[in-house]
């Protein structure tokens, strides 16, 4: 169940079959544990198979879930039908992480155009292993 303070049942069922309809949080078995006007808060669970060459949890399988988090956050915003992509991105990494994450995104700000969000991901000991900025532009315009 999806805890929210701030979005009505009707907005949580129009974005958990957004969400569930983008194949990679099937494949990262992406775990939506709240949903909050310009915030969504997920569990991801490690799986060895997303290792990179030291056995912790893979760069880039941060940076999609990073990208991923922060997009459902936004949409939280500007509607859960709203058509984004990304423009740019950047991620830093603090720490290998050997554990499930807890990825944190919420939105700096939405425009007509563009909208930024940050995402912080967090191990299972909630030490901060990553922090993200991703900007998406509405392809609805």
């Amino acid at each position: 169940m999806v805890i929210t303070s701030t979005l009505d049942e009707q907005e949580i069922n129009l974005m958990m079959l957004r969400i569930n309809s983008v194949p990679i949080t099937e494949t990262l078995k992406m775990q939506i544990m709240r949903l909050d006007k310009g915030e969504c808060e997920a569990l991801i669970a490690r799986d060895t198979m997303w290792d990179g060459i030291f056995k912790t949890f893979h760069g880039g399988i941060l940076a999609t879930i990073a990208d991923s988090i922060t997009c459902w956050a936004i949409l939280t915003e500007i509607g859960a039908n709203s058509n984004v992509a990304t423009t740019d991105f950047n991620i830093r990494f603090l720490r290998p992480c050997k554990t499930d994450v807890r990825c944190v995104a919420k939105v700096i700000k939405t425009g007509r155009t563009l909208s930024l969000a940050e995402a912080e991901i967090f191990d299972m000991d909630d030490n901060l292993v990553a922090v993200s900025q991703v900007n998406y532009i509405s392809l609805d315009n």
